[in-house]
C-alpha cells in the first residue's frame, strides 16, 4: 500500500463543506467510542457492531446521514483500531499506560472508500458524491494517477493543514513487484560521520553538511519579521497580515 498526496484547489464554499465532513467524522468516531465504553461486556461491541451503529447514527442525525456511508464506516474503523490496539497492549502486558482510547478533539481528515469519490477522465479532478456538497475538487501536484488502475485506488482521504487541503490516494500496490533486483557488488566501504563534513568514506570521498536547519531558521525569522510589520495593535488585522501569518 502506497499513499500519493496532491494539493486540493478548493473554493470557500468547498472549504466549509469539507470542514463539516471532518467534524461529522469526529462525531461518529466519538459516538462509536462511547458505545464501547458503555458496554458491560468485552465481547458486546466489536468491529462489525460499530459499522452497524453508523446506520443508527445516520437515522438519528441529519448531518451524519449527509456523509457518505463509506466515510461513516471508516470513522467507526478508526475507533475500533484504537480499541483493538488497547486490547493488544493489555494482552501483551506492556508496562505503564496501555493506550486507553480517548475522545478526539481536533480531527483533521475525512476518509472515503472507493465508492466515495469519482476521478475525472484526465485524473486531474475528483468529485465527492455525498450530500455534504463538496463537489468537484481540482488536484494539483506532480503525481500522475493515470499510471495506476482505478481498482487499485482503495481509499481517498482529505486532510486539512495550515496551508490548505490535501487529497491522499491510498493505492494497493506491492512496490517489490516494480523494484529491480539488486545484486551485491562484493565491495566494502567504511563510513565515518563527523562534524565538519556529513560523512567521509574509506575511498576519500566526502559529503558536505547541507545546513538545512540554519537555512530554514533564517527563512523563518525573515517571515516572522514580515508578519510583524503588518501587525496592527488594537485593530482588526488585514488580509495581508493573515497571508503573512499563514506563510510563517
Amino acid at each position: 500500500m502506497i499513499v500519493l498526496e496532491m494539493k486540493a484547489v478548493v473554493k470557500p464554499s468547498q472549504c466549509t463543506a469539507i470542514d463539516d465532513a471532518i467534524r461529522t467524522v469526529q462525531f461518529i468516531r466519538n459516538k462509536a467510542l462511547r458505545l464501547w465504553m458503555d458496554s458491560k461486556r468485552e465481547d458486546q461491541v466489536d468491529k462489525y457492531s460499530l459499522n452497524k451503529y453508523c446506520a443508527v447514527l445516520a437515522k438519528q442525525f441529519k448531518f451524519a446521514d449527509d456523509l457518505n456511508s463509506t466515510a461513516r464506516q471508516a470513522s467507526a474503523e478508526r475507533a475500533w483500531s484504537a480499541i483493538a490496539r488497547f486490547y493488544d497492549n493489555c494482552k501483551k502486558g506492556i508496562k505503564g499506560k496501555k493506550g486507553y482510547p480517548k475522545f478526539q478533539k481536533n480531527n483533521r481528515s475525512v476518509e472515503y472508500k472507493h465508492s466515495g469519490g469519482q476521478l475525472s477522465e484526465d485524473r486531474k479532478k475528483i468529485t465527492f458524491t455525498d450530500k455534504k456538497n463538496i463537489g468537484t475538487v481540482k488536484l494539483k501536484g506532480t503525481r500522475d494517477l493515470n499510471f495506476y488502475p482505478l481498482d487499485q485506488i482503495k481509499r481517498v482521504r482529505i486532510v486539512k493543514r495550515a496551508d490548505g487541503y490535501y487529497v491522499h490516494f491510498c493505492i494497493n500496490l506491492d512496490i517489490r513487484e516494480y523494484a529491480k533486483p539488486l545484486e551485491p557488488t562484493k565491495k566494502c566501504v567504511g563510513l565515518d560521520v563527523g562534524l565538519k563534513v556529513f560523512y567521509a568514506n574509506s575511498d576519500g570521498e566526502t559529503v558536505e553538511i547541507t545546513q538545512f536547519y540554519c537555512k530554514e531558521e533564517k527563512r523563518l525569522n525573515r517571515l516572522n519579521r514580515k508578519k510583524s510589520k503588518k501587525f496592527r495593535k488594537g485593530q482588526p488585522q488585514s488580509s495581508n497580515y493573515q497571508k503573512a501569518r499563514k506563510r510563517y
